[in-house]
């Protein structure tokens, strides 16, 4: 294996990626952007991994485009929103600085942001929040206070959020209305199922950081749209669809390194030797439920919805709407009818409008595997990017990225994996970004310092030589 990097060590180091996700996507424009040959094989006709899109009537050529579910970040994702940018696609992120929660009869509170400095930026709306009495937002209060009280503890990852929330005194409504919403849906994870570890982290690092921190970002376009197209990765970078890999060799010539960029199902077969700990993981759900009516049901953008099935709704269109439930294990042994019919229930209840309207058309997606489950103790089972051999790297959302089953946390693990090519290679190269802080009582010189800072890297050989980013 050493002897068939040191021939090559005169020409461009060659990358196998295998994986066409996130992960793998963001490992091969990294890469690419300083000069690798990079192919990146992926087993589907299309890139994006479980963050993609496909027409309802695969014969027909013109026919509309659906995201298999609907895929959201959050403006503190800062390495997918690099990796935006580097693909040249972050104009099609429409970023909302409200959230709209709706109750059953079509009541509705926002969660904005006000005139107070983070972490009370947020404190203004939720003194206003009508879903929750005195006595369940003092219960909001006294947990957030909590979550900076006891973000060092080292039991977090031991414990569920659920259980924490309980220790805490939460009272039912705030669980409901309040914990459960945010959480389930930025983890894919029941509360009592999630790690209080990565709970901790949505509110600290989402909700509270600063000031824009927690703003939420939607694809205007289809996801394929964000990830189709491979012409936009990097000039040395060239994409295989449709190509399966059962089992990567470090130690053939087909390239100088290999990432591997599978989901943590597949890893251990392509990967027999690296006896990965792989027992303890298992899939958390998510439905996407697909309406199209006669009529417009709502001008709210999206909305969270509270006490029912349904969790969030996302207005594509006029008389479009895709309904999403996350961690929804109570929904993937119904058949689509059933789910259909609980679904347009529902919508009755939160939008008045929808009693009158007429369903077209409907459509259902289960993405039984759509993460991993951020269960209590499974952080020690979670790989790192290096591997035993020398030249080759594991990226993945289940890898060890300090991120739970996110978008943001495939991107990390992808530049992670990048990173560790680059300094075997021979040279330093940081992808990885940081978040600058952006609060309102941020100084202009706090803001420059936290700004990445441009150095110019260089292989021994001479070959690769890029501006790249030290954000270190």
């Amino acid at each position: 294996m050493q002897a068939a990097l040191l021939r090559r060590s005169a020409a461009i180091p060659r990358v196998k990626v295998v994986g066409g996700g996130l992960a793998g996507l963001s490992a091969a424009v990294a890469l690419g952007s300083v000069g690798f040959q990079v192919d990146l094989h992926e087993s589907r006709p299309f890139l994006g991994g479980r963050a993609t899109s496909f027409p309802l009537d695969p014969s027909d050529p013109d026919s509309e485009r659906i995201d298999n579910c609907q895929h959201v970040l959050l403006r503190c994702f800062t390495n997918l929103l690099d990796f935006y940018e580097r693909i040249g696609v972050a104009d099609k992120i429409t970023f909302y600085d409200r959230f709209h929660y709706v109750r059953p009869g079509g009541a509705v509170d926002v969660l904005k942001r006000g005139w107070l400095p983070a972490p009370l930026h947020l404190a203004g709306s939720l003194l206003h929040f009508r879903a929750l009495d005195l006595s369940d937002k003092w219960s909001v209060i006294r947990g957030l206070l909590a979550l900076w009280r006891d973000a060092d503890r080292t039991d977090l990852e031991a414990i569920t959020m659920g259980s924490w929330l309980r220790s805490e005194r939460a009272t039912d409504t705030s669980y409901q209305r309040f914990w459960r919403p945010i959480l389930v849906s930025a983890l894919n994870e029941e509360p009592d199922r999630a790690a209080a570890s990565w709970a901790f982290q949505v509110f600290l690092d989402g909700m509270m950081a600063d000031s824009t921190s927690y703003e939420m970002g939607v694809p205007s376009v289809p996801l394929s749209e964000l990830y189709s197209s491979g012409k936009r990765l990097a000039p040395s970078v060239r994409t295989h669809t449709r190509s399966t890999i059962e089992r990567i060799d470090p130690g053939s010539n087909e390239a100088d390194f290999y990432i591997c960029a599978l989901p943590f199902e597949r890893a251990a077969s392509v990967l027999p030797d690296l006896d990965l700990r792989l027992d303890r993981f298992e899939h958390s759900p998510i439905t996407g439920i697909h309406l199209w009516y006669d009529r417009p049901i709502t001008e709210l953008p999206h909305a969270v919805l509270l006490d029912r099935t349904l969790q969030w709704i996302f207005r594509k269109s006029d008389t479009y709407v895709q309904a999403v439930v996350s961690a929804s294990r109570s929904l993937t042994g119904l058949a689509r009818g059933r789910i259909i019919e609980l679904a347009c229930k529902e919508i009755r209840e939160f939008f008045p409008a929808a009693k009158t309207a007429k369903l077209m058309r409907s459509h259902v997606i289960k993405e039984v595997r759509a993460t991993y489950s951020s269960r209590p103790g499974l952080q020690a089972d979670r790989p790192g990017s290096e591997t035993k051999h020398r030249n080759l790297f594991l990226a993945g959302d289940w890898t060890n990225t300090g991120w739970p089953p996110t978008m943001e946390g495939a991107v990390r693990s992808g530049y992670r994996a990048a990173e560790c090519v680059c300094r075997t290679a021979g040279f330093d190269a940081a992808f990885l970004r940081k978040r600058p802080d952006t609060s309102i009582n941020t100084t202009t010189a706090t803001r420059e310092a936290a700004a990445p800072r441009r150095f110019r890297v260089k292989s021994p050989s001479g070959r690769l030589e890029q501006q790249l980013y030290d954000t270190r």
